[in-house]
């Protein structure tokens, strides 16, 4: 919300800098985002008017302008913007003015012509992007008058970046009711006069849907000039809260919007026909919205209808077929109240944003429709002239949300700020916010206004008394209590653990959300996630089943930031859906990596990480569990990875997690470049460890014997490994593959394995004749499982 300081003093008086205010502002809980000027300082430009003009002698697009700027005489401009005209009132730079851009103002010739000045667009004095013409001034304004001085630009503009619960603020009004309260301040509330209706000109409301919106207001306003200009100070408000100025009707619904933060909108009166009525969309109806977009309805969409069709999205936007134009004569007027949850996340869903969504969404006072309605019929007939017709309401008063009274108990607020605020301050905090107020035994009862949506337990008045009377004064202290200890089993591994071994090997900790968009899990196999029923956006609508989807969005950031190998980790929580409808939550560890193996340097070429480099990673993260025994690897076959280049990981037979390149279909969806390397792994399967075990040192010598097998190429080292670990049981200390051979001498479709076996017993000096004894055993069993043959 960007209000400007000099609009809050006509609500507030306080007296604070803006600086001050802004710091005043953030500690009471409503950040303030930015301070800025509402224009610079525009020394040297003036108030002008154009009283002649004449074609410039040798260029078809200037103009030679003669222009009154209060001086004794009138000065020459050539100037080449398509309004210049005579009569317009315009700013002009004099010789020696500096403009925001920093261009300095200088007697010139254009083609031969002198000129002393220059006539400028809102844009070259930095009040606003509109660059297609000369800044169009109020005609009576007085030339020679600073700029500065009839625009007000000794002001200052303040953004605040508002709580979704504080929806109260997107108002003047709102704001300045908290000033009043952090400040010190005096709220001067706006008295808003019933204007009498002078037309018997009316719309019937029907509201069909009273649960969403119980409230709805209309007027009829006929015979308005649309085209007249709105005033200086409307404009410059407008401007200066991020509006710009379209016409009168426009002009006067955002600012009763900005100034009591009820939104409105006006329909142009001669193209809705009948009743008004407020219900569901049917199926199959369509509107195109005022901009632009075209919308298929559903029934889930509250809209605005006269008797034949939808005509507006009910606080929302209105549609193209009912928008007022300059050309319109005749509106009708729109407050209403709808229920926040028929709002959220509609204009999300349909892709459209709006300002009336967004406070809609987050709950505007139910009590001030009618204010607005008055208000903004009196600034209309003002503006524009005409006529009006009596306000029609339609409500159903049982469902308009009622403020409970909230009772605060001084133990208790005494006990959470840690500090005792006084009775008559606490009294006061909630007078001045606007509050009913009364003093009961042992505490106060509140009763908040209608807009106060964020006032419902006895901590939220809490916060009220704690941020009024300044966090910055609230006492340091430590909390007290007895904490017991914390029991960690011995055998688990703890996740710093983890995050070190990675580190370790060059892998860095990411930290992604757990909110993905059901496209990029599809890959993962996973159609049906669990959607959330109020997502941020499309992107965030589903909880992350992987943690890959995730990695891949970092890994592709970096890439596009020109780092050459990126490395990255995560742990965290993903959501498995399950046959029966419910969620499994399960905590795992994932890796990917891509581009070089090693940092560039001149002792090492360029290699890329592969497979068995994340391998290796993982391993060195098995291995933190005591148990590697346990784990194997097994040739896997998913989808999104590539054949060939991948593996599942089981624990005890038990999958838990699979490592592997992607398949180059995916990662090139994802936008990276590769190949990348990935695994993902259950965190349950790592971090329940076992205690070491101390193991006595053998007395004995340990023998080592080599043996050298033809198998198939099929047969992966895993197999031949679990043979030779049964076989050999406890005598086995090591098993170490040393040569694998193909070519000469061996068939194209096998291999030769050479490995050696280091055997030692703890209680007795291995003989050869034992040794070959098992020796024996291992290669009669590796010829019967897995037809290996010694070679020669």
């Amino acid at each position: 919300m960007k209000f400007s300081v000099n609009w809050l003093r006509e609500w507030v008086e306080a007296d604070l800098e803006p600086a001050a205010l802004a710091e005043r502002l953030t500690m009471g809980g409503l950040e303030v985002d930015a301070v800025s000027p509402a224009g610079a300082a525009l020394d040297g430009v003036v108030v002008a008017r154009i009283t002649g003009t004449e074609p410039h002698p040798d260029a078809d697009k200037l103009q030679v302008c003669e222009v009154d700027c209060g001086a004794e005489e009138p000065v020459t401009i050539v100037c080449g913007a398509a309004n210049a005209r005579p009569g317009l009132t315009a700013p002009l730079a004099t010789v020696g003015a500096v403009l925001p851009s920093g261009m300095k103002i200088k007697p010139a010739k254009l083609r031969g012509v002198a000129s002393q000045g220059m006539l400028c667009s809102a844009s070259e004095l930095a009040l606003a992007d509109d660059a297609a013409g000369l800044m169009e001034l109020p005609a009576d304004s007085i030339p020679g008058q600073p700029l500065s001085k009839l625009l007000q630009l000794d002001d200052t503009c303040i953004e605040i970046d508002l709580t979704p619960n504080r929806g109260d603020c997107l108002s003047i009004a709102g704001i300045a009711q908290d000033v009043a309260a952090l400040a010190g301040g005096t709220f001067k509330p706006m008295t808003v006069e019933p204007v009498e209706p002078t037309l018997e000109d009316q719309r019937e409301i029907e509201l069909t849907h009273p649960d969403e919106c119980p409230r709805y207001l209309g007027r009829m306003v006929c015979g308005i000039d649309n085209r007249a200009e709105s005033p200086l100070w409307m404009v410059e408000k407008l401007r200066r809260c991020g509006l710009r100025s379209i016409h009168p009707v426009v002009d006067v619904t955002n600012y009763v919007m900005l100034e009591l933060g009820q939104p409105m909108h006006a329909f142009d009166a001669s193209a809705i026909a009948g009743p008004v009525s407020v219900r569901r969309a049917k199926a199959g109806e369509s509107l195109q919205l005022l901009d632009g977009t075209d919308v298929e309805l559903t029934e889930k969409l509250l809209v605005i209808t006269d008797k034949d069709q939808p005509v507006a999205l009910a606080g929302l936007m209105g549609g193209m077929g009912s928008a007022v134009t300059p050309d319109t004569t005749d509106v009708f007027f729109e407050a209403a109240w709808f229920d926040p949850a028929s709002i959220i996340g509609r204009a999300r869903d349909l892709g459209v944003h709006s300002d009336a969504a967004h406070r809609f969404e987050r709950g505007v006072d139910p009590t001030g429709q009618r204010q607005a309605m008055e208000r903004a019929t009196a600034l209309l007939l003002e503006i524009a002239g005409g006529a009006c017709g009596p306000v029609v309401e339609a409500v159903r008063e049982a469902e308009i949300p009622s403020r409970p009274p909230v009772t605060l108990r001084r133990s208790r607020l005494d006990r959470l700020v840690g500090l005792s605020v006084d009775d008559a301050q606490v009294s006061r905090t909630f007078s001045d916010l606007g509050m009913a107020v009364a003093e009961v035994e042992g505490g106060w009862e509140v009763t908040p206004p209608g807009r106060r949506f964020d006032i419902e337990l006895e901590v939220d008045l809490i916060e009220e008394v704690a941020r009024v009377y300044g966090y910055d004064r609230l006492h340091e202290s430590v909390p007290g209590g007895d904490l017991p200890p914390v029991s960690i089993p011995e055998a688990q591994v703890p996740m710093a653990r983890i995050a070190q071994v990675m580190n370790e090997a060059g892998v860095s900790e990411v930290v992604t959300y757990s909110f993905r968009s059901p496209e990029e899990l599809l890959p993962m196999g996973v159609d049906q996630p669990l959607m959330l029923a109020n997502p941020l956006s499309r992107e965030m609508s589903a909880m992350r089943t992987s943690l890959i989807p995730g990695l891949l969005k970092a890994l592709e950031h970096n890439q596009k930031r020109q780092q050459s190998r990126v490395a990255l980790f995560e742990t965290g929580r993903c959501f498995l859906p399950q046959a029966d409808g419910s969620v499994e939550e399960r905590d795992r560890v994932a890796v990917v990596a891509a581009g070089r193996r090693h940092p560039e340097q001149w002792l090492r070429s360029e290699e890329t990480l592969d497979f068995f480099d994340v391998k290796g990673w993982l391993e060195g993260l098995v291995a933190l569990s005591g148990a590697s025994a346990d784990f194997s690897f097994e040739a896997g076959n998913r989808a999104w990875l590539h054949p060939g280049q991948q593996a599942e990981i089981h624990r005890d037979a038990e999958p838990v997690g699979w490592v592997g390149t992607l398949h180059p279909n995916w990662q090139k969806k994802a936008d990276c470049r590769g190949p990348v390397v990935a695994f993902e792994v259950d965190l349950a399967a790592i971090v329940g460890g076992r205690v070491p075990k101390a193991q006595p040192v053998s007395r004995y010598p340990s023998i080592r014997r080599d043996l050298n097998v033809v198998v198939n190429k099929s047969v992966n080292w895993r197999s031949i490994q679990q043979i030779v670990e049964e076989t050999v049981g406890n005598l086995l200390t090591s098993l170490v593959v040393f040569d694998e051979y193909t070519g000469k001498g061996i068939d194209a479709s096998q291999r030769s394995l050479s490995f050696g076996l280091v055997m030692q017993d703890q209680g007795t000096t291995l003989t050869d004749e034992t040794v070959d004894g098992v020796m024996s055993t291992v290669i009669t069993r590796l010829h019967d499982q897995l037809g290996a043959e010694l070679r020669g």
